[in-house]
């Protein structure tokens, strides 16, 4: 049996008083200049930057004991992804703080428009155990950079990370301003009946209803990072051994306990057998014979969730083509490929979360559409062809959180995209600056005159039908066009035809009339 740590609880009574010092930190911070709020959230980005470097071996160690990941998966996939979005937040800090101006109309040509960034509030980030350190810090990173104030939840099942985020984000972080709850699903649901300003969740869908649930009690915004059943499109024209080696890489990755690792594959009956072929060669190439034997292989989180996946095995009326081995104690399942699965098998009905890869044999490609768009949105499609006018065909009927082209997961970890579902799959989006985008309010500010009132006496009753012109032209759609110079230009003109008119023309002037 593999070692259990002690998960470090919150006590439900002392929640209130911990969110009763963020709140008051968050209410301190309004009373603080605009530099003051932005030298602070920048020292809050530079300390997370330094939990990070300074801690690397201990958090790698913990994610070895809850998941037994390797250090260069935890560093690669996990670990690296939050650090990128760290330095990018602190190079660019004063450019994503900054006022947006915005194109005017002419009514507004002397006005300043503009939006200006603020932070929702006091948040509560909620934790998923899979990847359990990058899912509490990842949000965490745009959360401290938009300005505002967070409560932690990592999850109860990665028990040894959820202790050391316990331990670390005190040490590092202002402690009026970020705090770590820990514990399991009582502690969650007292965490959902108070009030936050913002909720970003980040599990299943069952939850994730739960959790949206609770927040409209209160009109709070939340951010949903769900998931569902990635599928995989493997055309015809597919280098198959590339195909098969991204996809198996993919759904490896973490024992397959990945929100956008590929869930399930389509393909025709002409490559299917050349595709498992590749694949079995695939996982031997990373893993050896005896996957349980290297390092590099991950383990079941749980017991629980290590029979959940043993019992899609036993139900599922597929024929597994691969030599499978379980070893409840060491939460080990060896990878698994199925064929003959059809359309209402059980490793087609749910979320897998494990190293089980159906393979469901489709005639065409319209078919493997057909069955995309009769289930739920996924948080990831993959297709894999060599043909940009089948992935464009594909691409226009149907709908995914990310659809990607011959290669798995790479698309979270390039932080210029935004990381998100759609429909049952989540809601909302982060990574890099649209996690601040999704912790700011962007509040629109008019600023105007008084000296000049006279030129709005349209706008003032009583009313008469000539206005209605005036109105048609002040009224007419923003258009960054409308910049001042055209108008000064206007202005100078008419300046200079009344002096002429007044003084007539300059004496060296009358040479060329």
């Amino acid at each position: 049996m593999m070692s259990e740590a002690v998960l470090i609880e919150t006590s439900v009574g002392d929640i209130p008083q911990v969110l009763d010092k963020i709140r008051a930190g968050f209410k301190k911070r309004q009373s603080w200049s605009d530099f003051e709020q932005k030298q602070h959230a920048l020292s809050q980005l530079k300390a997370l930057k330094r939990l990070f470097d300074e801690n690397m071996d201990q958090i790698t160690a913990a994610l070895k004991a809850d998941l037994n990941k390797s250090e260069v998966e935890s560093i690669g996939l996990e670990l690296n992804v939050v650090r990128a979005d760290i330095i990018e937040a602190i190079r660019d800090f004063y450019k994503w703080t900054a006022p947006q101006y915005v194109a005017k109309g002419v009514a507004n040509m002397m006005d300043d428009c503009y939006m200006k960034p603020e932070p929702h509030g006091v948040g509560l980030i909620i934790g998923a155990w899979n990847y359990p350190f990058q899912l509490v810090t990842l949000p965490l990173v745009g959360a401290i950079a938009a300005g505002n104030a967070i409560i932690i939840k990592p999850s109860e099942l990665s028990i040894n990370t959820s202790n050391l985020v316990y331990d670390l984000i005190p040490k590092y972080l202002d402690n009026d301003f970020y705090a770590v709850v820990t514990g399991g699903a009582d502690v969650a649901q007292c965490l959902l009946k108070e009030r936050f300003d913002h909720i970003f969740y980040t599990g299943s869908t069952h939850v994730g209803k739960i959790v949206m649930k609770a927040a409209a009690e209160h009109l709070t915004p939340v951010t949903l990072e769900l998931g569902g059943k990635s599928p995989v499109i493997v055309a015809d024209d597919a280098n198959i051994d590339v195909a098969a080696r991204r996809i198996m890489w993919g759904k490896l990755a973490n024992a397959g306990q990945t929100c956008i690792a590929p869930d399930y594959v389509m393909c025709s009956e002409s490559v299917r057998d050349r595709f498992v072929d590749s694949c079995k060669k695939a996982a031997e190439q990373f893993f050896g014979k005896d996957p349980s034997k290297s390092s590099d292989y991950c383990r079941i989180v749980n017991t629980r969730h290590f029979k959940r996946v043993t019992g899609l095995m036993e139900a599922t009326k597929g024929t597994c083509v691969s030599e499978v081995v379980t070893d409840e104690d060491q939460r080990y399942i060896s990878p698994a490929l199925y064929v003959g699965v059809t359309e209402d098998d059980p490793l087609l009905k749910e979320e897998i979360f494990g190293p089980l890869l159906p393979i469901l044999t489709v005639s065409s490609i319209d078919e493997a559409i057909q069955f995309v768009n009769e289930r739920e949105k996924p948080l990831a499609f993959y297709v894999f062809t060599e043909n940009s006018k089948t992935f464009h065909y594909i691409s226009s009927r149907t709908s995914s959180g990310a659809l990607v082209q011959n290669t798995v997961f790479f698309q979270a970890g390039i932080n210029t995209l935004p990381f998100g579902g759609v429909g049952n799959s989540g809601i909302g989006a982060y990574h890099g600056k649209h996690t601040f985008d999704t912790y700011s309010h962007m509040k629109p500010i008019l600023r105007t005159g008084t000296k000049m009132d006279f030129l709005l006496k349209v706008i003032y009753p009583p009313h008469n039908k000539s206005k209605i012109k005036q109105f048609n032209f002040l009224q007419l759609p923003s258009s960054r066009q409308w910049s001042l110079r055209p108008y000064l230009i206007i202005l100078l003109v008419l300046v200079i035809a009344a002096a002429v008119k007044v003084y007539g023309l300059p004496s060296f002037l009358y040479k060329f009339f």
